[in-house]
């Protein structure tokens, strides 16, 4: 089997998360800075097996879009060009950032800790993840 790899896209960074060859595990991987993520991706897939992204999808409270949105839907356009052998699925990510500072939180980090928004990112895209992962 091949990873599924989780993004949760920032306007400045972009916390990334992956699965083990099983599909079983969620990890976080990493952050990147969103200027250089399709390339990050370009070489993750040219070196990994990875069969489909998992991308998350920012919702309001009543369903619709938010505003982040309009910055999501070129990337995935530009993302579908370079990448068009893996394909996109789409998660919802209410309250993923609120949930992963509360995991930090509830495992122990410092104060000082808990300010590292990248760290915030990377487990956000491991709860989207997680999330697609349980729904399958």
């Amino acid at each position: 089997m091949a990873r599924i790899l989780a993004i949760d896209y920032g306007k400045k960074r972009t916390g990334i998360a992956v699965t083990d060859e099983l599909q079983i595990i969620a990890s976080g991987l990493t952050t990147v800075d969103t200027k250089e993520l399709i390339a990050f991706l370009k070489d993750y897939t040219s070196q990994e097996d990875v069969e489909l992204f998992v991308v998350g999808e920012p919702k309001q409270m009543d369903n619709t879009a938010s505003e982040s949105e309009a910055l999501i839907i070129p990337f995935l356009e530009k993302l579908s060009k370079q990448i068009p052998n893996i394909p996109v699925f789409r998660v919802d990510e209410r309250f993923t950032s609120k949930m992963a500072f509360q995991t930090m939180i509830d495992s122990g980090l410092k104060k000082k800790q808990r300010k590292n928004k990248a760290l915030v990112d990377e487990i956000s895209a491991t709860l989207i993840l997680q999330s697609y992962l349980y729904s399958k």
